[in-house]
């Protein structure tokens, strides 16, 4: 670190050959998909949580088996039910017969890298437990409070078309996701690719990560994290975050828009998107390429855009396209 602050031009390089060697790895276990894993990958690099939606069968949940894999430390997937209790994700306490005292059973929450399957089937207290852990990094059972040991990151997944049983998550819950990310078919080519990867050789639907290495451990991408903090942003690029922000409240066909989290969360996505690209500064672009992601579940369209089939990306195009980006 520099007598500035921000991270040193060995600390960046240092990081950036990091989150580029993370990239790669995931890349062998999840054909295509590369714009899904550079985001999942800038959202380590900000600390900040994912919402990971798509289709069945498009690798969401290998996505992320990879991502565990390669940075280390304890995962832990919860598959998320109508009947899921809180106490199933953040422990309870138990009678210990031997001591005749009550002794607490942490729950799978208490992990670097939690994986939320499905996470709008879960009910409203169940959801509200997630809200805690995601926000304040701690959980509460039995009216004590036990901090999460960081970093502590959720990638949940949704499904868009099957509603039958489902809970929208509360917007105060979608708020504290760093970055919505859709995972797409893939073309037809990586499909190609995909079915040939895996069949080869291969028995049964298990999900293949052995060609995934660890190339991070917990700490290293806590040091990462710290690097991207301390990213340089000039001030007139922290206005232009703020100037999106602001004009989608008020843009047309948008019927309630972000709030300040919504810039918060955009210049640490930048700052993690420069860093993923091997840059020690952050520029418009970076801003403009993190900007739908932050965004899109952070806005709700009028009711007639929703029924002509509108969907927030195509307001977000509009929106970059008559906010101007400050030159260079």
């Amino acid at each position: 670190m520099d007598q500035t602050g921000r991270a040193s031009p060995a600390e960046v390089e240092r990081a950036a050959a990091q989150l580029g060697a993370l990239e790669a790895t995931v890349a062998l276990a999840v054909v295509g998909q590369r714009q899904v894993i550079r985001e999942s990958v800038v959202a380590l690099a900000a600390g900040g949580h994912v919402l990971l939606e798509g289709m069945p069968g498009v690798g969401k949940t290998l996505l992320v088996l990879a991502l565990a894999t390669a940075v280390g430390g304890r995962f832990s997937r919860v598959q998320f039910t109508p009947d899921l209790m809180p106490s199933d994700i953040t422990g309870h306490a138990i009678f210990d017969l031997k001591s005749e005292e009550f002794r607490i059973r942490r729950g799978p929450i208490f992990c670097n890298l939690l994986l939320g399957d499905e996470i709008n089937r879960a009910p409203a207290k169940t959801q509200s437990a997630m809200l805690e852990a995601m926000q304040e990094q701690q959980t509460t059972i039995e009216g004590k409070a036990l901090a999460l040991e960081p970093p502590f990151l959720v990638f949940a997944t949704q499904n868009p078309i099957e509603q039958e049983g489902t809970y929208p998550l509360p917007q105060a819950q979608l708020d504290r996701f760093l970055l919505k990310v859709f995972i797409d078919y893939p073309g037809a080519d990586e499909e190609l690719a995909l079915v040939r990867q895996a069949t080869q050789d291969r028995i049964g639907d298990r999900l293949d990560i052995s060609r995934v290495e660890r190339v991070l451990s917990p700490g290293d991408l806590l040091r990462v994290q710290r690097v991207a903090a301390r990213l340089r942003m000039d001030e007139s690029i922290l206005a232009y975050v703020v100037r999106l922000v602001r004009a989608a409240r008020d843009w047309q066909g948008i019927e309630t828009g972000p709030g300040p989290r919504a810039s918060v969360a955009l210049v640490r996505a930048a700052r993690g998107h420069a860093l993923a690209s091997g840059n020690a500064f952050v520029t418009p672009d970076d801003v403009k390429t993190m900007a739908a992601s932050v965004l899109r579940h952070r806005v709700k369209l009028a009711a007639d855009l929703e029924i002509e089939g509108y969907r927030p990306d195509d307001l977000l195009r509009d929106l970059l396209a008559g906010v101007a980006a400050p030159r260079r």
